[in-house]
């Protein structure tokens, strides 16, 4: 498929029909998540793969109490045959930064004292790194739906999971085949994609 027609198709898919993905086509989206930028080259996202049914109803009882009487919503996506569940590592970010070969750069580039991180790299890179599964997925002719993951479920997951400590998830990806029925079509059915000449300020804001 040409780029553009994955940057074009792409849309967040939350009704999946009840078939299995291939354990290639899940490989393609991991690898190719690697392949994203990181600040430092520090790559410190890793990704829980839930790609069997047992698996899959693990991740939906950790984080629903409606996965017995589903509402359409949670009924969509629980049909999505794989769950990824992207992470970032902050540690291996200040790990990375304190190698002789990038200690002091942030304070040299004039970040304030105490914690230089002005922005959370790990997060930002773990995204795109997601993004990157998100559009390998269509490239695939799957569906998939990144969604964040309610913070009072977060325990229950690293539990049920053994998520260790020093990794955040930092969202989920369902991935599947789309549904042929069509739902909902979320919020780009009732708003609009704000035109390039509203976002692009071209030498500044004035």
């Amino acid at each position: 498929m040409e780029f553009q027609d994955v940057v074009r198709r792409r849309r967040m898919v939350r009704d999946y029909a009840d078939r299995p993905v291939a354990r290639e086509q899940v490989d393609r989206m991991l690898d190719n998540a690697t392949r994203a930028p990181s600040a430092g080259f520090s790559q410190g996202w890793s990704f829980l793969v839930l790609d069997t049914p047992d698996d899959v109803r693990r991740f939906w009882r950790a984080t629903s109490d409606d996965v017995d009487d589903p509402d359409r919503w949670l009924a969509g996506m629980m049909r999505a045959p794989v769950v990824v569940v992207p992470c970032s590592s902050r540690a291996a970010y200040l790990e990375r930064y304190a190698e002789p070969d990038k200690d002091g750069t942030r304070r040299r580039n004039g970040a304030p004292a105490g914690d230089p991180w002005t922005v959370p790299y790990w997060h930002m890179d773990a995204a795109m790194a997601s993004l990157l599964i998100l559009q390998t997925a269509v490239d695939e002719g799957l569906g998939a739906c990144f969604f964040g993951l309610p913070p009072h479920r977060e325990p229950e997951v690293r539990e049920e999971f053994a998520v260790p400590d020093d990794v955040d998830p930092v969202g989920v990806i369902t991935i599947g085949h789309r549904a042929e029925r069509r739902g909902t079509k979320g919020s780009p059915a009732t708003r609009r994609r704000r035109p390039v000449d509203e976002v692009v300020h071209r030498g500044g804001w004035a």
